[in-house]
Parts: C-alpha cells; structure tokens; sequence
C-alpha cells in the first residue's frame, strides 16, 4: 500500500526473514490520514502503539510476508507463543483442534516452560452426547496438531473441560487462564459470565501439573 512500509518484527524488533512470523509494524512516519493519537489520550495512545518497537507504529497483528514481498495477517499478537525460539500461532492449532468431529469448541494457550520458554495447552469442549474416553480424543488432536502444524508446534498437552471462561459478550479470556496456569496474580474480569468456570478450569490444570501455587 503506498505510503505504509510494513515491516515483520521479531520481539527485538528486528525484521524478519521472509516466511517466518513476527508482529506486524509500520514504520515511522506515518502517512497522512493516519490516527494521530486517542482523544485526551496521548500517553496511552504511545504506550500502547509506538514503544514496544520504537521507531514503528505496533498494529497488534502478527504475521508473515512471502518470498514477493505479499503480507499475511494470521493473529494477533497476544495469540502468538514462543516454543523453543519458534513463533508459533494458537489460532492456528484452535484451528486444527476444533476440526475434530468430537471437539464443540476450543482454546490454546501458552503456558510457562523451564526448556522451551512456552508450551502450547488446549482446552476441549466436547460435542454433547460425546462418550468417547477423553484420554483418547486427547492423543487423536495431539496426533493432528502434529500431522498438520508439526513436531516443531510441541503440541502434548491437552484436557477435557465442560466449559470455557468467557466474556459476557463471548469471548475466551485466554489471558485469565494464562495466568492461571502459571501462577501469575490476576484480577476477576469484571466482564466474566461466570465466575465459578475460573476454579474448573484451575482444576483441570493443576491434573496436567500446572497452576500448583
């Protein structure tokens, strides 16, 4: 697009190689018409687009551009983990896990990892009436995540949980079970549907060995 140089950033924020996916950053200046800033807003409009990468306008978009310079928008980056220096998409393995014929709906996170910085965890929603063991639909989309991602996605843990927690308006909050997983402090969303999902889904880890404190 004239006048955008859009560039792929790697968490230093220095470009990437073509193929490979980063956060997606325009650099500065921007062209005219751009948003200059957020109404009586000025610092919060700079923390939250122009210091994780200075010299570059942060879009909040991960991505990767092609051998001919075209640009794929494939999460955001808060959906992006890092296995063992590699950038990986959990909309990506959502994908995969929510193609199964026994999954109703679907979550992936990144959890702590001593080795490999961040591991994938997914959490399955099973379709009702579904009375398969869940051990075995486990290793079925371990097995598809590994068939279609790759090895290279880690893709071994996964449970069975009867719900997700969620918004009032519908969306997962990944970030809550995120910290749930490892031990982090986190505030009750005041937008959560139902409160009690936080302590199922705090179970559920704590049988796969995470959220222990």
């Amino acid at each position: 697009m004239p006048g955008y140089d859009v560039q792929i950033l790697d968490e230093g924020g220095h470009p990437v190689k073509a193929g490979e996916l980063g956060a997606i950053a325009i650099k500065l200046p921007l062209p005219p018409g751009t948003l200059p800033t957020l109404w009586n807003a000025e610092a919060r409009f700079r923390k939250s687009y122009l210091e994780h990468f200075p010299g570059y306008y942060e879009t909040g978009d991960a991505g990767m551009k092609d051998e001919d310079g075209y640009l794929y928008i494939m999460a955001r980056t808060d959906d992006v983990i890092n296995v063992a220096g590699h950038r990986l998409s959990t909309g990506a393995m959502e994908e995969v896990l929510a193609a199964h014929a026994d999954v109703a709906e679907c979550a992936v996170i990144g959890v702590a990892d001593e080795l490999k910085g961040q591991l994938p965890l997914g959490f399955l929603c099973l379709n009702a009436g579904c009375n398969r063991p869940h051990d075995e639909i486990v290793k079925e989309v371990v097995k598809d995540v590994r068939s279609q991602i790759g090895p290279v996605a880690a893709f071994k843990l996964a449970c069975v949980v009867d719900r997700l927690p969620k918004t009032r308006s519908g969306k997962i909050l990944r970030g809550t079970m995120v910290s749930i997983a490892d031990n982090k402090p986190y505030k009750m969303p005041a937008t959560i549907d139902d409160p009690a999902v936080l302590d199922e889904i705090k179970t559920a880890l704590q049988a796969l060995g995470f959220a222990q404190g």
